[in-house]
């Protein structure tokens, strides 16, 4: 199951509330401690409320009719998606306990690998916590770690059990006894590093199914890699460097990426006027995360095809998340729509907004059904960064699935700052050496100043543009 609204501290504000009311009906003594604590936790959930609870589970004298096993265990669940490790590791034990009464079955399988991805991502987060490593948000990418972790350890166990001889060695009641230095069989595989994005293609006995799988060979079922967290603190330096007005803005991005082990970013919507830089920031940031990126103007989208076409029509073609994984081949590309206010609101042949609601809901992205593929693919890695001059035209769904962050104006004390750098783009983009741009002298900076008092960097682009070619007129004329 998922959480209740997808999200971690709606599921504690709902259970603890349901709990809350169904203890109280009960009216007896000894449950105060329990009720209490139940509701300050639907009120403010947090990993010490959930311990508050557990511990007033522990002082339960009497508890016929009450879920306690169930609560606990819940209680741990939710520790271990605030980053606790022992929390973690005891749901890896409920897992393989369930495991080892399903083995021989097809469900038996799926446990087993389950159990051993929770396993070690409690020693990943062990070892992160004693490293101090704080993160603000586990519970943004918990889920999916463990599912790549589950992936990876099902895939080895699937492919050592290809063709394996019986064990030479069985103990009397016939489990084998495995040699701890034994060389890992031939047919082992051990996990590798990355996300398998498109798992298969359906219906691939078909010709249209056949020259599709063609197309998509080299990704199925391949893991494709994800990109490390660079060093924050150096790429803070150059983004606030490169945009000293929008500093507040560069924390907020950043926040959500401290003690992260790989890039991503939740749904992002960068709100400012035209001309602020708000394109620029949104490539420049992904170039100082590592991170592959398509740049999508917004005028031209108007219909649902951004989620894909289905392959019987001429037209056919995959989603655009899809394609930008193909295209650079990693699971966690970023793609950038620019001026998000200016997609079409007509419902004729779908519409953009619905789709990408469903596209940033991490429950619907991770099982994406493309038309094209006919098949599930997991899109919850790729990364959104959104531009938009103005909120009134996009959809309320859509903006409560977005971070929203006001990207301020320039202002005209950073006038010198922009001057010179656009200077330098300007002589950059016309065939020249950067260092033919003479700093610009009092005068000069004095005369945009008088016209440009802050606002927009086109603005301020044309006028230093001016000055350019003002400049090359003089030099001609001497």
């Amino acid at each position: 199951m998922t959480f209740f609204r997808e999200d971690l501290a709606e599921d504690i504000r709902e259970y603890s509330g349901r709990l809350s009311r169904r203890v109280k009906k009960r009216k007896r003594t000894g449950l105060e401690l329990l009720a209490a604590s139940l509701d300050e936790l639907s009120v403010e959930p947090s990993e010490d409320g959930v311990l508050a609870v557990e511990a007033a589970l522990d002082h339960i004298d009497d508890a016929q009719g009450l879920p306690v096993d169930e609560c606990r265990l819940r209680c741990r669940y939710y520790r271990a998606f605030f980053g606790n490790s022992q929390a973690t590791a005891l749901i890896a034990g409920e897992i393989a306990h369930l495991a080892s009464e399903e083995l021989g079955h097809g469900r038996g399988l799926d446990l087993l690998s389950r159990s051993l991805g929770w396993a070690l991502q409690s020693r990943a987060l062990d070892r992160r916590q004693r490293a101090g490593v704080t993160v603000q948000r586990y519970a943004d990418w918990f889920g999916p770690e463990i599912r790549t972790y589950e992936y990876h350890f099902r895939s080895a166990i699937t492919s050592s059990m290809v063709d394996e001889p019986e064990p030479k060695n069985s103990s009397s009641d016939g489990l084998a006894v495995a040699a701890c230095e034994e060389e890992p069989s031939k047919h082992q595989s051990r996990p590798s590093d990355g996300v398998v994005v498109i798992s298969g293609i359906g219906n691939d006995a078909t010709a249209d199914g056949r020259r599709v799988a063609k197309e998509f060979a080299k990704f199925i079922q391949r893991p494709l890699p994800l990109r490390d967290m660079p060093e924050l603190t150096g790429l803070r330096s150059r983004l606030v460097a490169e945009f000293p007005h929008a500093v507040a803005v560069v924390d907020d991005v950043l926040e959500g990426l401290g003690g992260r082990p790989t890039v991503h970013l939740r749904p992002i919507i960068l709100l400012g006027a035209p001309g602020s830089g708000k394109t620029r920031f949104a490539r420049r940031l992904s170039e100082e995360l590592g991170t592959p990126y398509e740049l999508i103007s917004c005028g031209g989208l108007s219909d649902s095809a951004i989620g894909g076409t289905a392959r019987r029509w001429s037209s056919g073609e995959p989603s655009l998340p899809v394609m930008v994984v193909r295209r650079h081949e990693c699971a966690d590309p970023v793609v950038i729509l620019d001026e998000l206010e200016k997609i079409g609101t007509s419902h004729h042949n779908g519409n953009v907004h619905d789709v990408l609601v469903g596209m940033f809901e991490p429950e619907t992205s991770r099982r994406w059904h493309d038309p094209y593929l006919q098949a599930h693919c997991d899109l919850s890695h790729v990364s959104w960064l959104m531009t938009a001059n103005s909120m009134e035209p996009i959809p309320a769904a859509l903006r409560d699935r977005c971070r929203i962050l006001r990207f301020p104006d320039p202002g005209a004390d950073q006038l010198p700052l922009f001057a010179k750098r656009i200077l330098e783009r300007l002589y950059i983009d016309a065939g020249h050496d950067p260092r033919w741009a003479i700093p610009l002298e009092g005068f000069e900076l004095d005369a945009l100043a008088s016209v440009w008092t802050g606002g927009s960097l086109r603005s301020l682009e044309r006028l230093v543009e001016g000055l350019r070619k003002a400049r090359e007129r003089a030099r001609r004329q001497q």
